[in-house]
């Protein structure tokens, strides 16, 4: 039986794809995300979230409702969905950070954002922003820590969602023949000079990621 391992604990409904589908799995959470202490001042005319784990932190601020007359750049399908059901108005969203960049530097370059984001965030956004002399600020609004565990059952295939989750599997575990399925570029990109064994899914959500493994082993 070949065995996966999920480097997050999945939904019911995602685990039970794999297991129908005749895959053992394993599940560890490598890294733990947690909302932080946050002021909303100095906000700027449009709000920029790059995942679901920030906009979680900033609905839990009472003063966020007054916010909705705002507009929002995003990244991530879920992430939009949980703004738009949230009540508010998401101009733009795309799959990756560098695409949004993109778009904000050649569409809405003109305008000013705050940036909500957590500790281990990458730079690709705001270094594109800066570079276009765009106005922005940023309010970090959760942490992520890593939770490294040492994996003692040899495994098929490992499943990674965010460059953080694969620096906390790397710390006590080491990659070898096991192929690695990621959420997206920016993910396998963490696993650059480690292996070249990595399948990127289509669109960045964990349904993708489920359904390549299961294309590749059938």
């Amino acid at each position: 039986m070949i065995q996966i391992l999920s480097t997050k604990k999945l939904l019911d409904n995602q685990k039970q794809a794999l297991v129908k589908a005749d895959f053992n799995v394993i599940e560890a959470d490598f890294i733990h995300t947690k909302s932080q202490a946050f002021e909303l001042k100095d906000i700027n005319d449009n709000l920029i979230f790059t995942s679901q784990n920030a906009v979680q932190s900033f609905l839990l601020d009472p003063k966020s409702e007054e916010l909705k007359t705002k507009d929002v750049f995003c990244v991530g399908l879920k992430t939009k969905i949980l703004l738009s059901e949230s009540g508010f108005n998401v101009v733009a969203y795309t799959g990756y950070a560098a695409d949004l960049a993109e778009i904000i530097t050649l569409i809405y370059g003109s305008q000013s954002y705050t940036f909500f984001s957590g500790n281990l965030r990458r730079d690709t956004l705001p270094d594109a922003l800066k570079q276009a002399k765009i106005k922005f600020n940023e309010i970090q609004v959760y942490e992520t820590t890593l939770t490294p565990q040492k994996i003692k059952t040899p495994v098929d295939a490992i499943l990674f969602f965010s460059p953080s989750g694969i620096e906390s599997y790397l710390k006590e575990n080491s990659i070898k023949k096991e192929i690695c399925f990621c959420i997206g570029e920016t993910t396998a990109s963490a696993l650059e000079n480690v292996t070249k064994n990595i399948i990127i899914a289509d669109q960045p959500t964990i349904e993708d990621v489920i359904e390549d493994v299961i294309a590749e082993y059938k």
